[in-house]
């Protein structure tokens, strides 16, 4: 994380330790719930090119990610308030 760049740390834990991924995953959860899109950062070892995969489960993150994203979606993607 840099700080002065808008990061925020939301969660961190090992998801081979069972108390800790079942933290990610709500959070994770939580994430989209609130109407988020979620990546994760890859870079293409031959080029050095870094580029993001979108994910919609958790599952779908790769053991190796240091890190998965989350930013809001364009023009009021998130979910209508409940009243």
């Amino acid at each position: 994380m840099m700080p002065g760049y808008g990061e925020t740390l939301l969660a961190e834990g090992d998801p081979l330790v069972h108390e800790e991924r079942e933290r990610l995953v709500a959070e994770f959860r939580r994430q989209l719930e609130l109407g988020m899109w979620a990546a994760v950062p890859v870079a293409d070892a031959a080029t050095g090119r870094r580029e993001a995969a979108l994910v919609t489960r958790f599952e779908e993150v790769p053991t190796s990610a240091e890190r998965v994203l989350f930013w809001p979606r364009a023009a009021g993607g998130a979910p209508a308030s409940r009243p």
